[in-house]
């Protein structure tokens, strides 16, 4: 199978490289020792997005904080930043 498209171009005075027609807005880059750049498209993935799983847990989490059952307070005074220098 053949490229699909095939030019020359040149970096830029601040090492940019313009793509013709790109059809991606992210490329994951690879760099080889002999000179060769991979392009491979890529498409941001949300960062924020939490999996069913973890929410089935919260819920539950919350139901029993709701009903009294938690633990005792946590001690965390060894963490804290304040007064330390």
């Amino acid at each position: 199978m053949g490229p699909v498209s095939e030019y020359d171009t040149k970096i830029d005075v601040k090492k940019r490289l313009t793509l013709r027609g790109a059809r991606y807005g992210h490329y994951h880059v690879k760099e080889f020792k002999d000179g060769r750049i991979v392009l491979e498209p890529r498409e941001p993935v949300k960062p924020f997005s939490v999996s069913r799983r973890t929410l089935r847990m919260m819920d539950s989490s919350m139901a029993n904080l709701k009903k009294g059952l938690v633990s005792g307070p946590v001690d965390l005074s060894a963490f804290s930043t304040r007064g330390k220098k």
